[in-house]
């Protein structure tokens, strides 16, 4: 009986801990991977740029570079859309410093069809406000990425989404949940519209404000569900980190 018992510690300890809880989920025949993280215990960051002041890019460069520290990776995707140079189109913070401005009107693409919103990451909270809301509150963000456009705005859809559209990507965005503790990020499976994304986070998720990502971009990082999604190259980054075995 002493050995079994052994054994079984053995396995417990060994065994991977991911923090950030990744599973498949599917609403009205479509398929999505929801990743919840809990700022109370997830260290989540933003990332752009390494010190050479190159993106990262990908998720085994920035891997990479965090293994220097021992840390690694324990979720991550796209956060935000870039320019091609992949520097972000809107307000963006990292560690505390303002690297772009926000931006309150309307323009071009999804970015621009207003409202668009903020992911704001404090101390204790991880918020996604609109973007004017967040201007008139002044917030203090140690981490914070601004796209567009809003999914769902105080449990409504989006007021230019069409329940009949025919633009179908496969998309990411960000949920917050009540309080203000916990955000839930998404990723279609397959093509999917932006009335049919924001739909799942409104009746499926049950969350009250949520954000566009993008819709060409996507990608998903999860050790849990052994998935690094290859594409093209990423301007921000948003994940979270955990000490290196």
């Amino acid at each position: 009986m002493r050995y079994v018992t052994v054994w079984i510690w053995l396995l417990f300890v060994a065994a991977p801990s991911w923090a950030v809880d990744c599973a498949a989920l599917t609403f009205r025949g479509q398929g999505y991977t929801a990743c919840t993280v809990d700022i109370r215990h997830d260290d989540i960051r933003l990332f752009l740029r390494a010190p050479d002041a190159v993106p990262y890019g990908d998720f085994l460069t920035l891997n990479l570079a965090l293994a220097q520290q021992n840390l690694t990776l324990s979720f991550a995707m796209n956060a935000g859309m870039y320019h091609p140079d992949r520097s972000p189109v809107g307000y963006y913070v990292e560690q505390g410093v303002t690297r772009m401005r926000l931006l309150t009107r309307a323009s071009p693409g999804n970015f621009g069809l207003l409202p668009n919103g903020v992911l704001c990451i404090g101390d204790r909270t991880i918020e996604v406000i609109e973007t004017l809301r967040f201007a008139a509150r002044n917030l203090v963000c140690r981490s914070a990425s601004q796209s567009g456009p809003m999914l769902v705005i105080d449990g409504a859809l989006h007021p230019r989404f069409l329940k009949d559209s025919r633009s179908r990507f496969i998309r990411n965005g960000v949920g917050m949940r009540e309080g203000g503790q916990q955000a839930v990020f998404v990723m279609s499976k397959g093509f999917v519209t932006l009335h049919e994304f924001a739909s799942l986070f409104k009746d499926h998720i049950g969350v009250s404000q949520a954000l566009y990502f993008d819709g060409n971009a996507s990608r998903l990082f999860s050790p849990q569900l052994n998935r690094d999604d290859p594409g093209r190259r990423m301007g921000p980054i948003i994940g979270t980190v955990v000490p290196k075995p």
